[in-house]
């Protein structure tokens, strides 16, 4: 069966649409002027803030038109991840989609349904001519992935709704009303490059073959981490003498890392021992994940022996600072069961060309617990002669466990669905804290269809949870006031 033929056909048709243009976050030229043209060709209010956020207003269908304005807001951008061993261009390519049972999937790259199906969804609203809704206002943002600058830079006064329905949460028996905020923690030092011994062997350790996933809400799962993984194997090295020559693990700060790969130069009389160790240590880390991560890939192969390396001194201050950063979950709530509060991503390490780069992702939803992780980290950093910078700090979402729209999506899903809706907050970045500081006001709450593996190659969406989405979102439309 085709992506297109699938209902509801009015989403899945946009979402092929869009995934058809390339849309990396920070490039988003292309998919704006998708979205102008979109509206613009509708004949409806259209326009683009300074940043690039695009906004279109509908009118309400008649009899609805006394109700609150409504602001449908998702973002345009996308996670880009690949396999290692997939060709695929994402500055020029659309994504490669396939079902699989009740999945829609992307063939060795992340999907974009995170947080494409939500863009879809507003895209089928805006152009329907018989589904009855009140005054509509999408919201299309830019580049939430990587900072969410869009949210950051919407100006007070730009929205007109009274209330604002995000759809980016990725579970379809949820209402979320709370979020984690974030902060990049970026740590830099210089080194001098060495000359590679004479007579020294040469080595690739690569790790490969992990789930990854979303570093905020696959946190908790306990998934092997590609740079904490190798560096357990480059610690061995410290007892023999092996020098690092390059060093490359991971790419997102907001994804936890799948591969890392090291070029090292180890002296010959030490290599079998270091290999021996190397291959116990592999066994038993393989042992250690064998239910998260069943493959796992650790492998060691023999390369030419780099002519320059990485100085002693900040080979074994490198290893051993991110050896002791806190990595995965640092505390969980006291006010929801079950929530991750603090977490830390350690997403990208990297050694080339004389510079050391170690980059993480600090979450949490209460904003002192947050700055208490950043220290920490700092502080482990600096002590071993990094230079600390932090950045792209955003606030978390506080809940409002009160709210009139909060009721009637409960209601409106009970009824539905004869079920009780989970009522959560989650540890991802949502845009709805930064929102809410230039509009207090506007209540929100935020909904969406099961996605599993986001921003990750194994990224997916559940066909009939879809459904179930667009069931929802059309009653909520019906009943609010």
């Amino acid at each position: 069966m085709s992506i297109n033929n699938l209902e509801p056909k009015a989403v899945w048709n946009n979402f092929s649409k869009l995934n058809a243009v390339p849309r990396p976050s920070k490039k988003e030229e292309r998919v704006i002027s998708f979205m102008m043209d979109f509206g613009i060709n509708l004949g409806l209010e259209t326009f683009s803030d300074a940043i690039g956020n695009v906004i279109i207003r509908k009118p309400a269908t008649q009899g609805m038109e006394g109700k609150k304005m409504i602001t449908l807001q998702s973002h345009l951008d996308m996670v880009h991840q690949k396999n290692a061993d997939t060709v695929f261009d994402f500055d020029t390519q659309g994504i490669d989609m396939f079902i699989e049972d009740d999945w829609v999937k992307a063939k060795g790259t992340t999907l974009g349904a995170d947080n494409g199906m939500g863009v879809a969804a507003i895209m089928a609203l805006l152009e329907s001519k018989s589904i009855p809704h009140p005054p509509l206002e999408a919201l299309f943002t830019i580049d939430e992935e990587t900072g969410m600058t869009g949210a950051f830079e919407l100006k007070a006064g730009v929205l007109k709704g009274e209330i604002l329905l995000n759809l980016d949460t990725e579970e379809d028996d949820e209402i979320d009303i709370g979020c984690a905020g974030g902060i990049d923690v970026t740590a830099t030092r210089g080194y001098n490059e060495k000359e590679g011994a004479h007579g020294d062997a040469g080595l690739e350790i690569t790790v490969k073959g992990l789930k990854g996933g979303h570093s905020g809400m696959d946190i908790h799962k306990g998934l092997g981490n590609a740079n904490k993984i190798m560096n357990r194997l480059l610690y061995l090295g410290l007892d023999y003498n092996v020098r690092m020559s390059t060093l490359k693990g991971g790419s997102l700060r907001n994804a936890i890392p799948r591969e890392s790969t090291c070029k090292l130069n180890v002296g010959k009389k030490h290599v079998d021992k270091f290999i021996k160790k190397v291959t116990k240590l592999s066994k038993a880390i393989k042992a250690e994940l064998k239910v998260q991560e069943p493959n796992l890939k650790i492998e060691l192969s023999e390369v030419k022996p780099a002519k320059k390396v990485l100085g002693l001194g900040a080979q074994e201050k490198l290893i051993k600072a991110v050896y002791a950063a806190q990595n995965g979950v640092y505390a969980m709530s006291g006010a929801f069961d079950d929530l991750v509060e603090t977490s830390n991503n350690i997403a990208v390490v990297e050694v080339v060309k004389g510079k050391i780069t170690i980059g993480c992702l600090t979450r949490s939803s209460v904003d002192s617990a947050k700055l208490d992780l950043a220290n920490s980290l700092r502080s482990v950093f600096e002590l071993s002669g990094f230079d600390v910078k932090f950045s792209g700090s955003y606030p978390g979402w506080n809940p409002n466990p009160n709210s009139e729209i909060l009721s009637i999506a409960k209601a409106t899903y009970i009824n539905l669905f004869n079920e009780q809706p989970r009522v959560v907050a989650c540890h991802a970045g949502l845009e709805c804290g930064i929102l809410g500081q230039n509009y207090p006001d506007v209540e929100m709450v935020s909904f969406g269809p099961t996605i599993l593996g986001a921003h990750s190659p194994d990224e997916r969406v559940s066909i009939s949870s879809v459904q179930k989405f667009w069931k929802l979102l059309l009653e909520i439309l019906k009943n609010t006031k």
